[in-house]
């Protein structure tokens, strides 16, 4: 079973910031092509309502990664 952990969310493009505040909670980054989401201690429902908010916004995604907790964003 998979625990609580820090996650990076990769869409692609820009997201504007109307839509970055639909994802309550979570941090963004903008990158020349894509915005990364960084969300810390998310359990695994919280990860899969993240996902799926993406889809109903018809986001791109195009990766996601656990990343080990303490590493610098």
């Amino acid at each position: 079973m998979v625990g609580e952990g820090d996650y990076e969310i990769r869409i692609r493009g820009r997201v504007s910031d109307s839509i970055l505040a639909s994802f309550d909670g979570l941090d963004a980054d903008f990158e020349p092509a894509e915005t990364v989401l960084h969300g810390s201690h998310l359990d695994q429902a919280a990860l899969h309502g993240v996902l799926e908010l993406v889809r109903q916004l018809g986001l791109e995604l195009v990766e996601v990664r656990q990343i080990k907790a303490g590493r610098s964003a």
